[in-house]
């Protein structure tokens, strides 16, 4: 089968950057019913099982129905649910709990890029393919190993469609995801786009390869502090994922306008750490919104409306530079766009008030078998704990 190259890394780069995250609901609304970890297992399963036949394609479009259908059929399922077990884990530190599980993203991203491709050099690409599959197995441990918790808010929100529909109706819910999707639209820019910025400056590809790979560890030192922050500052969460919100924009508005090195590298550091440390307290906020006993629905929901705005914000910014000839209007554009998540973050309930509810929150949960009921305060708009 002839595959060129260009494909396979147009392939490549198009799984590793796009939020596959349409399945979010299905998988949240069968992690309400039958639990956390089969769903989880079942992810592992497609995911290994795409890659595996994909060892075996004999065209593009077999490539296209096996990883690209198949596997990121499973690639969401694994993802949703561990997230939503830790906002019914934790009370006091669910930021900082956020976090540190958040930080297996950027350790990916650093490690798994020149794994990938010193597999392919060794191994070839089908090679390379089956022994993806065999890591992609190693979810199903994972997914055995989550230790789901009943808590008795569960009685009360109902099933998975209840709950959706009562999301449906939740002001607070809705405008916390409209935020989230205007933030997600300018959010992966500097990932798919700074390289190529930097070449049209004249760098080198490898320096400019470098500067990402530096922007990656930022993001991951920002996701660890802003989880111990989440928890360390008193007041609304949300206060807090609006100020990372604002510098991220205000960061990657600035790209066009440096020109040196030094102040290229500094807005790569600032805006990677900028951006990592939003991702946890983006997730601390949801529980506080709709409770934790509608955290998988609500979860589930949030990642695949927001996962428009993931899709539209690449190919709108290389409209904008094959319109302009540079990336400035790009970046200007995605920066506009996190600024305005911020303001829409401004309208969520208790926002300007000067104690959170997370203050007043019990301790952490101990974690109990599944039939094992944690009795919850009942608070009305709070998910409780």
């Amino acid at each position: 089968m002839a595959i060129t190259r260009r494909q396979r890394e147009s392939s490549s780069t198009t799984e590793e950057r796009t939020p596959s995250n349409s399945l979010g609901p299905i998988g949240s609304a069968l992690s309400t019913k039958l639990g956390p970890r089969p769903v989880v297992m079942t992810g592992g399963i497609l995911a290994a099982l795409g890659m595996l036949l994909a060892f075996f394609v004999t065209s593009l479009t077999h490539l296209y129905l096996s990883i690209g259908l198949l596997s990121a059929s499973g690639w969401p399922l694994p993802f949703s649910p561990p997230l939503a077990c830790l906002s019914r884990y934790f009370s006091r530190r669910r930021s900082l709990a956020m976090g540190l599980s958040l930080t297996g993203v950027g350790l990916s991203s650093f490690a798994f890029a020149p794994l990938f491709q010193w597999l392919i050099s060794n191994y070839a690409w089908r090679g390379a393919l089956l022994l993806v599959s065999a890591l992609s197995l190693h979810l199903m441990a994972c997914g055995a190993l989550l230790r789901p918790l009943s808590l008795t808010e569960d009685t009360s929100v109902g099933g998975p469609g209840a709950q959706l529909t009562s999301l449906f109706h939740h002001g607070p819910f809705l405008r916390y995801t409209i935020a989230l999707t205007l933030i997600n639209t300018g959010y992966f820019i500097p990932y798919v786009h700074l390289v190529a910025h930097l070449q049209d400056l004249g760098w080198d590809p490898l320096p400019a390869s470098f500067l990402l790979s530096v922007a990656a560890i930022s993001d991951l030192i920002g996701r660890v502090g802003s989880g111990w922050l989440g928890d360390a500052v008193p007041g609304p969460v949300a206060r807090l994922l609006m100020l990372w919100t604002t510098l991220t924009g205000v960061s990657l508005a600035l790209f066009p306008v440096a020109q040196a090195p030094t102040t290229l590298v500094v807005l790569a550091v600032a805006s990677g750490f900028t951006s990592g440390a939003l991702t946890p307290v983006a997730f601390s906020v949801l529980p506080e919104l709709v409770g934790t006993g509608r955290i998988y629905c609500g979860l589930g929901l949030v990642q695949m409306i927001e996962s428009i705005g993931g899709l539209l914000g690449a190919p709108l910014s290389g409209y904008l530079r094959d319109v302009t000839g540079n990336y400035t209007a790009s970046f200007m554009v995605a920066g506009a766009f996190l600024l305005a998540g911020s303001g829409v973050l401004n309208t969520l309930p208790h926002f300007f008030s000067c104690i959170s509810a997370s203050t007043s929150r019990p301790k952490d949960l101990v974690i109990e078998p599944l039939d094992t009921k944690i009795p919850l305060p009942k608070k009305e708009g709070l998910g409780e704990d």
